[in-house]
């Protein structure tokens, strides 16, 4: 069943990486700055709900953008109880208020077959089962959450291969080729496991390329350094995300990667570190 999407729905990944081509779309067509692209697409990493991705967009031209984004439906307001309300109205309610005040009582210590029972379940006896404690790795800037990301990526896919990989402290998005049907991108979020992946198309200039081809230790250290390297207070860093892709270098071989670790503070203006996959910089974009 499709949900009602409103100006508060909290935002998917798939949400905010469409939010982010709509705003690439509008670069290219002159309808941002560099400056503007940069500012809005660093909001939209971090946006909550799909009203505050749609401010991001809402005086740009979209027709032409690759993505159409939700219409969102007004918020649903709901009126207060009145005097006019009736008393038959209000008893009513509050039948329905202690009855699931009793449900969710017994939902949460009970142990007989219903809320009225009062046998003991015997399933509610000690059975003599451990709990099981699932451990994925979730600080993902780190060497154990890096490393343990990828070998997640080998366990669900068989490789470590993709067109695009952006990685939060604590959570990541992946774009792979559909096994079944090559035009088509299927996009995964990561959140301690791999969520059921969303569709999209595939560029005309993507390259599938192994996005782990880099030393892991090497790279926790540069964006670890990254904030100060770009003059950011390490204090003041308020979000850390690190893109691997492609390599948009013509001259470079096909197969190899590039790396990129955008810092974002609390306050002022972020910036960007451009690596290739051997850890040389490309490019330092200094917070302006």
């Amino acid at each position: 069943m499709a949900t009602r999407q409103t100006a508060g729905t909290r935002a998917r990944d798939a949400d905010r990486d469409d939010t982010c081509k709509v705003l690439d779309s509008a670069l290219s067509e002159g309808q941002l700055s560099m400056e503007e692209h940069r500012q809005r697409v660093t909001a939209a990493t971090s946006a909550a709900t799909l009203g505050d991705l749609q401010a991001l967009v809402s005086d740009l031209q979209t027709a032409s953008a690759p993505v159409e984004l939700p219409n969102l439906a007004p918020e649903r307001k709901v009126l207060p109880l009145g005097p006019s309300t009736g008393w038959g109205l209000r008893i009513a309610t509050a039948a329905v208020l202690v009855l699931l005040g009793i449900a969710i009582g017994w939902g949460l210590y009970g142990n007989t077959s219903s809320p009225l029972s009062f046998q003991t379940d015997p399933g509610a006896k000690a059975d003599g089962i451990p709990a099981t404690v699932l451990t994925p790795p979730r600080q993902l800037h780190s060497l154990g959450g890096l490393t343990g990301l990828f070998q997640q990526m080998k366990e669900k896919f068989g490789d470590t291969s993709g067109y695009d990989l952006t990685i939060f402290d604590d959570y990541a998005s992946l774009e792979r080729p559909d096994p079944t049907e090559p035009r088509r991108v299927l996009r995964y979020s990561y959140r301690g496991g791999w969520d059921d992946p969303s569709e999209t198309s595939v560029g005309s200039d993507a390259r599938l390329v192994d996005l782990a081809a880099f030393d892991v230790p090497t790279f926790v250290g540069l964006i670890r350094g990254a904030p100060e390297t770009l003059g950011i207070d390490p204090a003041e860093v308020k979000q850390i995300h690190v893109s691997v892709e492609p390599n948009s270098d013509r001259t470079a071989p096909p197969e190899s990667i590039e790396i990129s670790v955008y810092v974002t503070p609390t306050f002022g203006n972020s910036g960007y570190i451009e690596f290739n996959g051997d850890a040389s910089v490309k490019r330092i974009s200094y917070p302006s």
